[in-house]
């Protein structure tokens, strides 16, 4: 288990896991003059005198999402000189309903959740029908170490060479869901590869296509990546971190979930009434 090294007992560095329904936010990195998840979590942390700036606080997360994009797993992690008040369902009091912390972990000072993640998981679901056997004939080629520059957007700080280290994929009514792990990944390169898997489980690309894009030295290709709204930061991946999960947290966000949910799928029914009395 991670525990704090400082001297200074009454600092401690506090890791948690932030989920968020990514559709009314500007992505999750906090930028001037547009909402995103970071500034809420800003606002909620000073409100709750958890931290008083994030630099001060030494404040880093695991990873950037893109605007529209949603997480259950991502992590964050600052210093605070309160960490008895640095509890998920209080913290959870000062957010948006749609942004939740669930769990929390103490670790050492040096921790930096994104340096130090050893893997990430991510989930991308589209609507549509698919070959599942050139599915999974296609996501064999993707898995291990390749060059994914055919699947991402130029990053200059980022290394474009990945180790996928398991990618599966399933067909769930008319949804094609697609799991995917890798050391690391690089901007866009998730929908990319869901545009990639779209074109060859659909038969508009083949085999000999994919592998093509995997050899970006040989061959190159603009792809478009999938809309924003079906990408989910699912899990960091650490070494020796134990998670403390507030129970009381979960409970009140899976409430929320469920409302949502009903919601959502009452709201998926009318317009398909809506469509299917236009077609007739």
């Amino acid at each position: 288990m991670f525990i704090s090294s400082g001297t200074n007992f009454n600092l401690m560095r506090i890791a948690m896991k932030v989920a968020y329904i990514g559709t009314d936010y500007h992505g999750f990195q906090v930028q001037p003059n547009v909402n995103t998840i970071e500034s809420e979590l800003f606002r909620a942390l000073k409100e709750l005198n958890i931290i008083n700036n994030p630099h001060e606080a030494n404040y880093i997360a695991a990873g950037r999402t893109d605007s529209g994009v949603h997480a259950i797993g991502q992590v964050i992690a600052f210093n605070t000189d309160n960490p008895d008040i640095a509890l998920p369902r209080a913290v959870n009091n000062k957010l948006p309903p749609t942004i939740w912390t669930w769990a929390s972990a103490r670790v050492p000072d040096e921790f930096d959740p994104r340096r130090d993640a050893l893997g990430r998981e991510y989930r991308y679901i589209m609507c549509g029908q698919y070959d599942i056997s050139l599915l999974r004939n296609a996501s064999r080629l993707l898995k291990g170490v390749h060059d994914f520059t055919n699947f991402s957007t130029p990053d200059k700080d980022r290394s474009r060479i990945s180790m996928v280290k398991s990618i599966n994929v399933r067909v769930e009514r008319e949804f094609m869901i697609i799991n995917i792990q890798a050391n690391h990944f690089i901007w866009h390169m998730v929908r990319k590869i869901a545009t990639a898997l779209k074109l060859v489980g659909s038969g508009a690309r083949d085999l000999a296509w994919l592998e093509q894009m995997l050899s970006p030295g040989e061959y190159n290709e603009g792809l478009e990546p999938a809309p924003a709204y079906g990408l989910v930061f699912k899990d960091v991946e650490y070494r020796n971190m134990i998670w403390c999960e507030d129970a009381y947290a979960k409970k009140t966000i899976t409430e929320k979930l469920d409302k949502l949910f009903l919601w959502h799928g009452v709201m998926a029914e009318m317009l398909r009434e809506l469509k299917e009395s236009l077609a007739a």
